[in-house]
């Protein structure tokens, strides 16, 4: 095969007729994945493009070393208390995956920890790279530490499908009991008393939709089934709250939730609803000594806050009252204080409601960043754990001190190579969408960089998902080099609040793609970009697909990554994994003909037209249950056959799920591959 005959995908057309409309899809047959023959098309799809990309190698392999010389290799996690044991995780030098460790308590104080060096005492839970052994692919669904501290509940998977294996190790002993079940989703809570795991299992259509109870040292055959859910739009989970009184059960779909609550200290009791769902009214709650903490929609767009007796938990009483300003997105009860996190003016915040005293707002320093509160698992606590980032800071964690009212460092993950967050800047600036609304772009640049610069522009834009200002180690191979990256805040995501979202789903899906095309016109008219490259994933590979359609002159290239460019397929087909569930986000077009129509009028794949596009980098994985591996294989055939320009380039992981390769090595060697695309597409010399 040379560089120049890419894989021709054979045509076998396949017809399905939808209110009317008779559409013909040449491609189908790729959606059979155990046919010799779509293994076959992907593998050469593989060598063609390891091939027109084999020029790139050097650059690929700089890159790596860039990435990985900025990463502190041997590193660990800021101690978080629990019980009895501070835990953390470390990470050693050559090795994939973390270890998560704990130590004896002694004190308040956390233990003062270098990396490279263990504390006396020190004991490891859980050595996820023992665990991975040769695989190729190694996941952690679920890692629980029993309430008394003796017995961790994990779970493992090896193939990136998202289906686990729950295991049980004694943390005294090092003993690994006998307790083994497979075929388990994320998650999982205990019992009040150790004795008793509960954990959710999949359908046929990877939808968690039943909660059993598991007994330890019992045969898995055994399990009680506690609850299935019979609704096909709905997922349902398992956990407890901080206070560790309640198991909760929560059943929901994209619009609606209800809740089912148990004392943790009667695990074969029966759960108890806390308020029959109602279509459209979203609620969560958390335990607050003498009542709960309702956050909910009912009446109330951007979410209020309210009480709840413990014996009528139905009965809502406003705390916070709706705002039309600010979106709260979750809360977090202690002992002493409430924590609210919220989104106002596409930034998030922190709110602290004490028990006896006035809410009061946290301030941080930059103009643009991200901060929510993180690894608090205490009830009783006078110090709130949280994360901060922003496109030029890196990860950071600190303790807030609620009697003195301060921020406390306690880490920022180290970038090595000399890097000095003041050489970078960034930027909030906006775009004006064709409809008039103004739409936020956050902006990172080197100092001294020369405008108009090549530009990376990324986006989402769906499940009221909020790309918020983050920082990235890999990111800096671009902006040393020259480069601008953004991020376009389109409509359909959370970043302006549940308005911002509705605007973009819907009948109303077309004003994300639109919104993100006016983000790459105002970064060329206000003199910040040159070559856009545009760049998504998942419902972001959408974007990526309908951006292309839409405005392909604008882009100098696109990064499609676990793309779903062909909705209305997988859309149309309940069967598929999370249909069902999707038509709560997109509509259901197999029952009703607007919604058909609407979305066959923007799906990238139904839209490819005869017309000059630009290179497109398409990756997928073989084993992806979220976005089929055959949506971008499609696309990029029906692209090479219909289309002009390009290349078109897929390249599929055959042994991985929607995530990609998982160990960090793996991860970082993807990432220099696709980043030494973007510089060759937008003619950046090495």
């Amino acid at each position: 095969m040379s560089i120049e005959t890419p894989p021709t995908a054979k045509k076998v057309p396949s017809e399905r007729v939808h209110h009317g409309d008779t559409v013909v899809d040449d491609y189908a047959w790729l959606t059979v994945k155990d046919d010799p023959e779509t293994i076959a098309y992907l593998e050469a799809e593989n060598a063609y493009t390891q091939q027109v990309t084999s020029h790139l190698k050097p650059l690929q392999e700089t890159i790596f070393q860039e990435i990985k010389g900025r990463t502190l290799e041997t590193d660990l996690s800021v101690p978080t208390r629990k019980g009895d044991w501070w835990y953390y995780s470390r990470t050693e030098e050559g090795k994939q995956y973390g270890i998560q460790c704990r130590v004896a308590a002694e004190g308040d104080t956390p233990p003062e920890l270098k990396p490279g060096e263990s504390l006396p005492g020190e004991q490891v839970m859980l050595d996820a790279n023992e665990l991975a052994g040769d695989s190729d692919f190694f996941a952690l669904g679920t890692s629980s530490v029993s309430p008394d501290g003796t017995l961790l509940a994990y779970s493992v998977n090896f193939t990136g499908d998202e289906r686990f294996t729950l295991k049980v190790k004694n943390l005294l002993t090092g003993e690994a009991l006998p307790d083994e079940i497979p075929g388990i989703f994320y998650g999982g809570a205990w019992s009040a008393d150790g004795t008793t795991f509960f954990y959710t299992t999949v359908d046929e259509t990877w939808r968690p939709h039943k909660v059993h109870r598991h007994v330890i040292g019992t045969p898995a055959a055994d399990d009680a089934l506690v609850y299935e859910e019979t609704d096909e739009r709905f997922w349902i989970g398992v956990g407890l709250t901080r206070s560790e009184r309640y198991l909760v059960l929560s059943s929901g779909s994209k619009i609606t939730s209800e809740v089912r609550i148990l004392e943790a200290d009667d695990p074969t009791g029966e759960f108890r609803v806390v308020r029959p769902r109602k279509t459209g009214i979203e609620y969560g709650i958390d335990h607050a000594g003498d009542r709960f903490l309702v956050l909910h929609n009912r009446n109330a767009e951007n979410f209020e806050l309210a009480t709840a007796p413990i014996d009528d938990p139905g009965t809502w009483t406003p705390l916070i009252e709706h705002r039309e300003d600010t979106r709260l997105l979750d809360v977090d009860a202690f002992s002493s204080h409430t924590v609210v996190h919220f989104r106002r003016d596409g930034l998030t915040g922190i709110r602290i409601l004490p028990a006896d005293g006035e809410p009061y707002e946290i301030s941080f320093p930059e103009p643009i960043y991200d901060a929510a509160p993180s690894g608090n698992p205490e009830f009783v606590t006078e110090r709130l754990r949280l994360g901060y980032t922003s496109m030029i800071t890196p990860p950071s964690v600190y303790d807030y001190d609620l009697q003195a009212r301060e921020l406390i460092l306690l880490k920022r993950r180290p970038v090595l190579g000399g890097y000095d967050p003041d050489d970078y800047e960034q930027f909030r600036e906006w775009a004006t969408a064709s409809d008039g609304t103004r739409v936020p772009i956050s902006i990172a640049v080197k100092k001294g960089t020369d405008r108009p610069a090549p530009t990376v522009l990324y986006g989402y834009g769906s499940y009221e998902i909020s790309i918020d200002p983050s920082f990235s180690v890999a990111r800096l191979s671009l902006l040393d080099r020259g480069f601008v990256f953004a991020v376009a805040h389109v409509r359909g995501g959370g970043e302006m609040g549940r308005r911002w979202y509705e605007d973009g789903k819907f009948q109303r899906k077309k004003n994300t793609f639109t919104d993100f095309v006016a983000c790459a016109e105002h970064l060329k008219a206000a003199g910040w970009s040159s070559e856009i490259i545009a760049r998504g994933g998942s419902a972001g590979g959408l974007l990526m697909g309908a951006v292309a359609n839409l405005a392909p002159e604008i882009f100098a290239g696109v990064v499609a990554e676990v793309p779903f460019v062909d909705p209305l397929t997988s859309v149309l087909d309940p069967s598929l994994p999370l249909t069902v569930i999707e038509w709560d986000e997109w509509g259901d077009p197999l029952h009703n003909p607007d919604v058909y129509h609407y979305m066959k009028s923007y799906s990238p794949y139904e839209n490819v037209e005869t017309k000059v596009y630009p290179p497109i980098l398409a990756i997928t994985s073989l084993n992806d249950t979220r976005v089929l591996y055959h949506e971008p294989a499609k696309w990029i055939a029906r692209l090479r056959d219909t289309a002009r320009g390009g290349p078109f380039l897929l390249k599929t992981e055959m042994g991985a799920g929607h995530g990609g390769r998982s160990g960090r090595y793996d991860s970082w060697r993807e990432e220099a591959f696709t980043l030494s695309w973007i510089l060759n597409t937008a003619k950046v010399a090495e």
